[in-house]
C-alpha cells in the first residue's frame, strides 16, 4: 500500500489524544482529545467510552476506519523501563510485562495499559505497537545514568536514569539535521523540550548522552506543575516537619510545584500577562525556570565539549520568544549569538533564529511526536 495510515493514541488519566497519520508523507488527516475521562459530571466515565468517541468524531470527519486504510495503531508509553527500548508489537505478554513496570511510573502507565488494551479490544485485526518515551535514552552512558545509591538497591529496583521525551527529542535533532543539511552523526546537539511538561537533552552524532529527566519525569528542569530538580532531603524533612505522607509529597511535587507552585498559574500566557501587570511572585517563577534552564544549557555544553546545534521545541520553545532570548542572552562568548528579530517574528514551521556568525546554530523545531510514533509503527509491522 503506497499510503498507509497510521491511528496513534495517546492516553493519559483523565484525556486521550488521537491522530490519523499517514507516515510516508507526514500528513495528518484528523485528530482529537477527548478530556475529562472518569471526572465528576463527566459524560465519559473511562478509556472504552473515550475511544468510542474518538472513533465517532472520526466517522463525522469522514473517515472510517475499516476503509481507510488503517494498517497499525501506536500508542505512546512514558515509560518502558530496561525491558522495551524499541517499537513493539503488543501482546498480551507485553501487557502484563507493562504492567509489572506500572511502579515506575504510576502516574502514567496504568492509562496508557487502559488505553491500548481497550484499544486491542476495538481493533482486534490490527498489529498494536508500543512506542517508550524513555526508548531513546536506553543506552545513555553509565556515567550519565546511573545514581550514586546503593549498588544492589540500585539494581534489585531497577533504579536508573531512563529519560523521557525520547521520542520528541530523537525527532527534533533528526529535523535539525535535515535543516542544516548536514549528516547526524556529524552533529552535537542540545534539544530543550519545553512544554507543561519540559525535558533537556544532550546529543552526540545522533546518540544521547545526557538529559534531565531520570527514573520519572519529575527530576531537572522546572516545569509547569513539577518541581525539576529538589534536595532529596526535602522529602524526609516534609515527612518528619510537616507530618506529610510519602503520597502527599509526591503529589505535591508533581501537580502543586513548578510555576504553578510558586505563581498559581502554569499557562505561561498567564504567567506573562501577571510579570506584565507587575505580579512579583510571577516574575519570580519565570526567573527559577530560566535560572534553571541555563545551568542544563551550560551543563550541557561542558558535556558535548563542542556544540553545533541548539534546537528549541514543543508549546514554549516553539512558541515563547522571552523564553527563547532569556535561556540563551549574554553567552555570546560560548558561541551562541540570537538574531533579535529572527527569535521576535511569529512565524511556524523550522527556522533559525541565530545571527549569521553564531558558532552555534539555534534553532526552533516543532515537534511531531504523533508523526515519529506512527513512522516507528509502521517499521515494525510492514
Amino acid at each position: 500500500m503506497s499510503d498507509p495510515t497510521v491511528l496513534v493514541i495517546n492516553s493519559g488519566s483523565s484525556s486521550l489524544k488521537y491522530q490519523l497519520v499517514q507516515p510516508n508523507s507526514g500528513a495528518s488527516l484528523a485528530d482529537g482529545l477527548v478530556e475529562q475521562i472518569g471526572e465528576p459530571g463527566s459524560k465519559v466515565p473511562d478509556h472504552d467510552a473515550a475511544l468510542r468517541s474518538a472513533f465517532e468524531h472520526l466517522a463525522s470527519e469522514g473517515f472510517d476506519l475499516k476503509t481507510c486504510g488503517l494498517v497499525a495503531v501506536g500508542h505512546r508509553v512514558v515509560h518502558g523501563g530496561q525491558s522495551f527500548y524499541t517499537p513493539t508489537i503488543v501482546d498480551d505478554a507485553v501487557i502484563a510485562k507493562l504492567k509489572e513496570l506500572a511502579p515506575l511510573a504510576p502516574l502514567h502507565n496504568p492509562p496508557a495499559i487502559s488505553g491500548i488494551e481497550v484499544a486491542r479490544k476495538m481493533l482486534p485485526d490490527l498489529p498494536h505497537v508500543a512506542v517508550f518515551d524513555t526508548a531513546f535514552f536506553h543506552d545513555l552512558p553509565a556515567a550519565a545514568a546511573t545514581y550514586a545509591i546503593d549498588r544492589e538497591l540500585a539494581e534489585k529496583w531497577r533504579i536508573r536514569r531512563y529519560g523521557f521525551h525520547g521520542t520528541s527529542h530523537e525527532y527534533v535533532s533528526a529535523q535539525a539535521a535535515e535543516f542544516l543539511g548536514r549528516p547526524l552523526v556529524e552533529l552535537n546537539q542540545i534539544v530543550l523540550h519545553l512544554g507543561n511538561g519540559a525535558s533537556a537533552a544532550a546529543i552526540a552524532k545522533g546518540r544521547p548522552v545526557d538529559t534531565s529527566m531520570g527514573l520519572t519525569p519529575l527530576e531537572g528542569l522546572v516545569m509547569g506543575t513539577r518541581s525539576g530538580d529538589i534536595d532529596p532531603g526535602t522529602v524526609g524533612y516534609l515527612c518528619r516537619a510537616a507530618q506529610m505522607t510519602i503520597d502527599d509529597i509526591e503529589s505535591m511535587l508533581n501537580h502543586h510545584a513548578g510555576v504553578l507552585g510558586l505563581a498559581g498559574v502554569n499557562d505561561f500566557r498567564r504567567l506573562r500577562e501577571m510579570i506584565e501587570s507587575g505580579d512579583s511572585s510571577a516574575q519570580l517563577a519565570y526567573d527559577v525556570f530560566i535560572h534553571r534552564l541555563r545551568k542544563y544549557v551550560g551543563a550541557y555544553l561542558a558535556v558535548l565539549g563542542r556544540t553545533d546545534v541548539i534546537s528549541f521545541t514543543a508549546g514554549i520553545g516553539e512558541n515563547d520568544a522571552s523564553v527563547r532570548r532569556d535561556a540563551l542572552s549574554g553567552l555570546g562568548a560560548l558561541g551562541i549569538e540570537i538574531d533579535d528579530q529572527r527569535n521576535s517574528q511569529s512565524m511556524t514551521g523550522a527556522r533559525r533564529i541565530s545571527t549569521d556568525r553564531s558558532p552555534v546554530a539555534v534553532l526552533v523545531i516543532p515537534t511531531n511526536e504523533e508523526l515519529a510514533i506512527a513512522r516507528d509503527c509502521l517499521s515494525v509491522t510492514t
